[in-house]
């Protein structure tokens, strides 16, 4: 099924799927898939925004596969163009191709190298976190005895992964002329560095908790803007952080925390997005959860890898209630690159586990 997978994943990479600025329609990308998958029915659904999904069922499946199409946008480091899949000895190259459209092609290969019962959901907005098609989904309420989400995990079950939370934040001050003796309170900027200082040390005292594999919390302050010139004391400043904390991480405390480090309080703390851990709820639930999916992976033989940092809707599907694990072809480390690439082994590992699981009548 390789050539197929290949044939496939040539076509989905021409498809523009950048996310931003998702430009994404029901015709392109999903006509191709539901001309694909005959004898499934098919239902595409516009949420708005580019944010589209298409859902396939043939017969009546136990597991749910989940595969998101939009990516990343490309950068100039690109050696050729991104939308034009070029197949090497031992993998093949194109935006997407790993992160996550590999898994896709991999589906419809594997779909129609089988008559057995199979369950596909594809959406188009993970990479700008507003995931729409997910939410949407849940709200149905469809059964399914687990899902299967796929993302980079080298074709191993993944049963736990940290949350992400992002927050902008605000600072006011008062302008005026650089000269003089500053109180601590005078500069946005100033406020700005001393919060950061504190929140570093803050998460270097989590750093020996510890969940499944994982440790610490990760943090990252990815934007700092404000001020208007040297010689001027800055008025305004905005910073834009994000933290993965542990499935045994509380986010509502870990927020109050990082709120409460700014000296003065902050002039706007806003949450901008949030997704849960992987599995979802209180630690008790969240163990019984990853225990549950366990027991889906044996039972499917899938080879269970460990938990990772990297977040995933995997979680959503679990706070929505269902037995869920991550499992996709390639190496976390390919996506969001110049000249991404998955391999061939990569992508034969994960289609015949496909194939074989919707043949046994999963």
């Amino acid at each position: 099924m390789l050539e197929q997978t290949l044939d496939h994943l040539q076509a989905l990479v021409s498809f523009d799927t950048r996310n931003p600025p998702r430009a994404i329609s029901t015709g392109g990308i999903f006509d191709y898939l539901r001309d694909h998958l005959p004898g499934f029915q098919v239902e595409v659904i516009d949420h708005g925004d580019g944010a589209v999904s298409l859902y396939a069922v043939r017969g009546t499946p136990k597991y749910l596969f989940n595969v998101h199409l939009d990516t990343v946008p490309d950068s100039p480091h690109w050696s050729a163009d991104p939308h034009v899949m070029r197949r090497l000895d031992d993998r093949v190259v194109g935006l997407g191709v790993c992160d996550i459209k590999g898994a896709a092609a991999a589906l419809v290969a594997a779909a129609n190298a089988s008559d057995g019962d199979a369950a596909f959901l594809f959406s188009s907005d993970e990479e700008a976190n507003d995931p729409r098609c997910i939410a949407a989904f849940l709200a149905r309420g469809i059964p399914y005895e687990a899902v299967l989400v796929a993302e980079p995990t080298m074709s191993e079950a993944v049963l736990a992964h940290r949350g992400i939370s992002s927050v902008l934040m605000q600072f006011a001050g008062r302008a005026g002329h650089a000269s003089g003796k500053q109180d601590a309170a005078a500069s946005a900027l100033h406020q700005a560095m001393r919060w950061g200082n504190r929140a570093l040390d803050h998460v270097e005292s989590l750093s020996s908790a510890r969940f499944g594999g994982l440790t610490g919390l990760r943090f990252n302050i990815g934007r700092v803007e404000g001020g208007i010139k040297a010689n001027m004391i800055a008025p305004a400043a905005e910073v834009r952080f994000g933290f993965r904390p542990l499935p045994s991480m509380d986010i509502d405390a870990l927020l109050a925390t990082f709120a409460g480090l700014a000296q003065p309080d902050a002039a706007q703390f806003t949450e901008t997005f949030r997704g849960p851990s992987l599995p979802a709820g209180d630690i008790a639930d969240a163990e019984n959860r990853r225990l549950a999916a366990r027991d889906v992976a044996d039972a499917l033989d899938l080879p269970i890898g460990n938990a990772v940092d990297f977040w995933t809707e995997a979680s959503l599907f679990s706070a929505g209630g269902y037995t869920t694990m991550v499992f996709g072809p390639g190496d976390i480390a390919q996506a969001h690159t110049a000249d991404e690439f998955v391999t061939l082994e990569q992508l034969r590992r994960y289609t015949d586990a496909v194939h074989r699981i919707i043949s046994a009548g999963a």
